[in-house]
């Protein structure tokens, strides 16, 4: 009997290290000695190989992939298998690197960088989502848009999420270096920016300069009303055309957004009276968070007679609800994690059952796994980023341990996360290179593993 399990576990460890895809150290695009030192003392404690294995190729992902460029005041980011920075994605790809910010100085400068060129992006189009790497060429692929690209936009789907990433990594970035130097003019002007499109998205007079048509086979690729999309009734919220999946908006007003929105602007507020010493902008950015937050209270909670008082996904000011949820962050599971919401505040836990379940919409389960999806690729399609984050976001060791089987083995033998996999067959996958999917697995584990869990 030893001998019969000694051969079982052999198989399990020759099926680990089987998928084992993390590039040769000359083909690595961002090399640091301090990672690679803290993956190997961290899987090291991880007792299962297969999660062992997929954290040590999956954590340092972006790193080895997806550095184009970097340096101290410029880092370009790719998101993997499309070749732009997205604002979003960018920012949550470095996001678990912070932690080494002050052991490597080669890893603060690649932040800090990242930071100065999407502030720069921004001040190139404050409605964008995505950037080519040279501020002077024209999008290869969307420049036939119904809307005002310009040089240097990859794509300009409006997702106010791309305006909260960045000022999230800051905080994130000051808080772990200890550098103020970045929160110079260029931050200021591009605060102010930021701040006076919040406003203007706020449509208290009805208004959006910002329109997006696209001809596709896609309704949620493009905006309706001439791409003006939904009507808006002002109520405070701030209105996203786009949310962080890269699909059109139904409603306007983008309830997991507005929570970031609320979370960024306040740490915003608080740089910009330490650092900066501009008590009057400081005022404004903390003056629109409660404006916000006052209307989410108001317009974003729902009575359900199942559920109770849930957070509606999108709201259009009028009354009218959506009730979802996808599994891009931000997303209303992903809220604890993105935005501060309290992981015991009840509406939130009574929204968790709710988009958890299958009268989500968006909820699939089927003989691969289960999780939560989105229209972006379609019915039955489960997101290994759902499940992260519902292990992110839980206390249930069970509930933990379920997701980090489901995550082990729909990989379909890559060892990497997916875009998404279908809930029948876990081989049916999109996106073979995701690199934010797999540096948030990598911070999932990383996570687990400093709250005491060993992979077992």
């Amino acid at each position: 009997m030893r001998g019969k399990y000694f051969l079982l576990a052999f198989a399990t460890f020759i099926q680990s290290v089987a998928f084992a895809q993390r590039p040769p150290l000359e083909q690595r695009s961002f090399v640091s000695a301090v990672v690679d030192s803290f993956i190997e003392q961290t899987a090291s404690r991880i007792a299962d190989d297969t999660l062992a294995t997929m954290f040590r190729q999956c954590f340092p992902n972006t790193l080895d992939t997806t550095i184009k460029k970097w340096g101290k005041d410029d880092t370009f980011v790719i998101t993997g298998d499309i070749p732009a920075l997205w604002l979003r994605d960018s920012a949550a790809q470095l996001w678990p690197y912070l932690r080494f910010c002050k052991q490597d100085a080669n890893v603060a400068a690649l932040i800090r960088g990242l930071l100065v060129r999407q502030f720069h992006c921004i001040n190139i189009d404050a409605y964008a989502n995505a950037f080519n790497q040279s501020p002077d060429s024209m999008s290869p692929n969307w420049s036939s848009d119904g809307t005002e690209m310009r040089p240097g936009v990859f794509e300009r789907k409006y997702e106010l999420n791309s305006l909260c990433y960045p000022l999230r990594l800051a905080y994130g970035y000051w808080k772990s270096s200890g550098d103020d130097t970045l929160f110079d003019s260029l931050w200021l002007k591009t605060l102010r920016i930021v701040l006076h499109t919040m406003r203007v998205e706020q449509r208290l007079d009805g208004a959006s300069p910002y329109t997006f048509l696209r001809v596709t086979d896609r309704m949620h690729d493009t905006q309706s009303n001439r791409g003006k999309g939904h009507p808006a009734k002002p109520c405070g919220l701030i209105a996203s055309s786009f949310r962080a999946s890269d699909d059109g908006t139904i409603l306007p007003f983008l309830v997991p957004d507005n929570f970031m929105a609320v979370s960024t602007l306040r740490k915003s507020a608080e740089i910009l009276r330490r650092v900066n010493r501009e008590w009057a902008l400081a005022d404004s950015c903390e003056a629109l968070a409660g404006q916000v937050e006052a209307a989410l209270r108001q317009y974003a909670v729902v009575h359900t007679a199942k559920y109770g008082d849930v957070y509606a996904f999108e709201v259009d000011g009028y009354g009218n609800a959506l009730l979802m949820d996808d599994a891009n962050v931000p997303s209303l599971l992903a809220l604890p994690y993105i935005a501060d919401v309290s992981l015991s505040d009840p509406i939130y836990q009574n929204t968790r059952r709710f988009v958890l379940s299958t009268d989500n919409p968006y909820y699939f389960t089927g003989k691969a796994g289960a999780g939560i999806g989105g229209p972006h690729v379609g019915i039955g399609y489960v997101w290994p980023m759902s499940i992260i984050v519902q292990a992110m976001t839980s206390n249930d060791l069970d509930e933990i341990k379920a997701c980090l089987h489901q995550l082990k083995t729909t990989h379909a033998d890559t060892g990497f996360m997916h875009e998404a996999f279908h809930q029948d067959n876990a081989a049916d996958y999109t996106r073979s290179w995701f690199a934010w999917a797999n540096t948030l697995f990598g911070e999932l584990l990383v996570h687990l593993v400093e709250c005491g869990w060993e992979g077992q």
